[in-house]
């Protein structure tokens, strides 16, 4: 098939899907532009049409990780238990890094030395955030838990991303039954001390 030449939407959300899992197969030392074009079947101009330059598709990447989380995110149920709601929510990132490792990298480690972002960037993970904090309120206004929704969000994210990075590096114990363990304990020791706060 010859390489297609309309630069397009449509080609632009192809490359970004094709650059996903290119990154989770090839890693970040096999992320180049010319890997992902072939993999699209398309030029390397038409990527760097599309994204400027590499830091460009990394930084589409980086945005598109926080979509797929919040999609992630958004398939746990709410329940009447807002508590119970935020431990599914940890529970989903867990999953979800544990899926994605090296995109997860990407939002969260910062392994490429070309794309450093901006704190307006940073902000890519607003709507995480946001959700997490409602659901949060939930939880306050129900009495099940008590401080600032949005310095509980922050606390729980914290850990739930320190939780994955230590069960990535294979530091959360060599069993699956001792990783559950220790989530299931970290989260609930956490969410028990801002309901005692």
């Amino acid at each position: 098939m010859p390489p297609a030449k309309q630069r397009t939407p449509e080609l632009r959300d192809h490359l970004l899907r094709v650059a996903v899992d290119v990154l989770a197969r090839d890693g970040v030392i096999g992320f180049t532009t010319r890997r992902v074009a072939s993999a699209a079947e398309t030029s390397p101009p038409a990527v760097y049409e599309l994204f400027g330059d590499k830091a460009g598709l990394v930084r589409a990447v980086f945005f598109e990780g926080f979509r797929l989380l919040r999609a992630r995110l958004d398939e746990v149920p709410v329940t009447d238990d807002a508590r119970a709601d935020l431990v599914g929510l940890a529970f989903a990132l867990r999953r979800f890094v544990a899926d994605n490792p090296v995109l997860a990298a990407v939002m969260f480690s910062r392994p490429f030395a070309d794309f450093d972002p901006t704190p307006d960037e940073s902000e890519a993970g607003a709507g995480v955030r946001r959700l997490v904090v409602r659901t949060v309120r939930r939880a306050v206004a129900d009495g099940a838990l008590h401080g600032d929704p949005t310095d509980v969000a922050h606390g729980l994210l914290a850990l739930g991303l320190g939780l994955a990075a230590a069960e990535q590096a294979g530091r959360l114990g060599t069993s699956r039954a001792s990783q559950d363990r220790r989530w299931a304990t970290a989260v609930d020791a956490l969410l028990t001390g801002y309901a005692t706060a």
